[in-house]
């Protein structure tokens, strides 16, 4: 699965749970970049790509992620 792959599905994600179809994500997004993107709304973009990606993400990992970045490296660590 390529990078370029997943950011177009994370962006297909994030529009319909944040319902703005002008969300662009890159590497450097962080929910500062999002209106409502919320701790709430966190638990649901998380619960919606462990759903498309068929992974579960770690507390610590859910935790730890500061951007979307770092939300793709582990997409594609998982999906080897």
């Amino acid at each position: 699965m390529t990078e370029s792959k997943i950011v177009s599905e994370l962006n297909e994600i994030f529009r319909d749970l944040f319902d703005d179809d002008s969300i662009e994500v890159t590497r450097k997004t962080t929910a500062d970049d999002i209106d409502d993107w919320d701790s709430l709304e966190h638990i649901n973009l998380i619960g919606a790509v462990e759903r498309k990606y068929k992974i579960r993400f770690t507390m610590k990992e859910v935790s730890s992620m500061k951007n979307v970045g770092e939300m793709i490296d582990i997409i594609m660590e998982r999906a080897k």
